[in-house]
Order: C-alpha cells, then structure tokens, then sequence
C-alpha cells in the first residue's frame, strides 16, 4: 500500500499497488510546474488509487491538451498528473509517505533539461542541511 499527502495535510490518498519503475522527467512543464531540476514521478493504476481525505480541497490545471495536474489549493503540493481516459495516473513522489525502493529509474525529456543540472556530475552530499564552515 502507498500513501502519501500534501505538504500542509490538508489532501491525502492510497494506492493499493506497488511501484514497477521511477521515472525523473525533466521536460520544461515538469520543472516549471515543481520549481525544481526534475519531477520524480511512477505510474499507477487509476482503479487502484484513491483520495482518502481533502478530494474537496483539489485544483487543476490542464499543463497540455488532455493532461491535467491535480494539487493542493491550500500548499500547492503537486499529487497526481492524469490523461482522461488513460488506465494509469503518475503519482508525484515528492509527495509519497511510504518509503519505496525501486531499482528500475530513468531520467526523460533530458533535451529539455535545465542548464545548470546534470543528473551525471557528482556533487557534495550532505546527511542534513548544508555544513556550516
């Protein structure tokens, strides 16, 4: 089972599935629409998903002809993106409770990727915040 919810907690859903693959897009809406390098994202079936608290409190934008993103009015927190129709919804994982570990990841649309990051180049890690010197 996977949970998760929306920064202020305000929206929370379940999906009775497990995650087969992770994928990192870094196409120019999905940064724009996380403020951030990539959105880390993970198919799962719209018949095993559902809104468990705060249905009431979602938005919408429809980022593309058919695609249309689901979030948080009150925090922002971006939960699902879904095509009408399709059989699957793409869970946003920035807003995943449940801790998952997927060996299948793949970084897509890198031809739209940001200038300043690059998924290869090693940087600095840090356990917590940045270390003061």
């Amino acid at each position: 089972m996977l949970t998760g919810s929306c920064l202020c907690g305000a929206v929370a859903y379940e999906a009775d599935t497990q995650l087969e693959a992770i994928v990192h897009c870094h196409c120019e809406t999905c940064r724009k629409t996380h403020a951030a390098a990539f959105s880390s994202l993970a198919a799962v079936p719209r018949e095993r998903f559902r809104w468990t608290r705060g249905e009431e409190a979602l938005a919408a934008f429809d980022s593309s002809p058919g695609k249309t993103r689901r979030f948080c009015s009150a925090c922002g927190s971006h939960l699902v993106a879904e095509r009408e129709g399709a059989p699957m919804l793409m869970l946003r994982l920035g807003c995943l409770d449940t801790p998952v570990t997927v060996a299948r990841q793949a970084h897509i649309w890198r031809s739209d990727g940001a200038s300043w990051y690059d998924p290869d180049a090693a940087h600095p890690q840090f356990p917590e915040g940045f270390p003061k010197t």
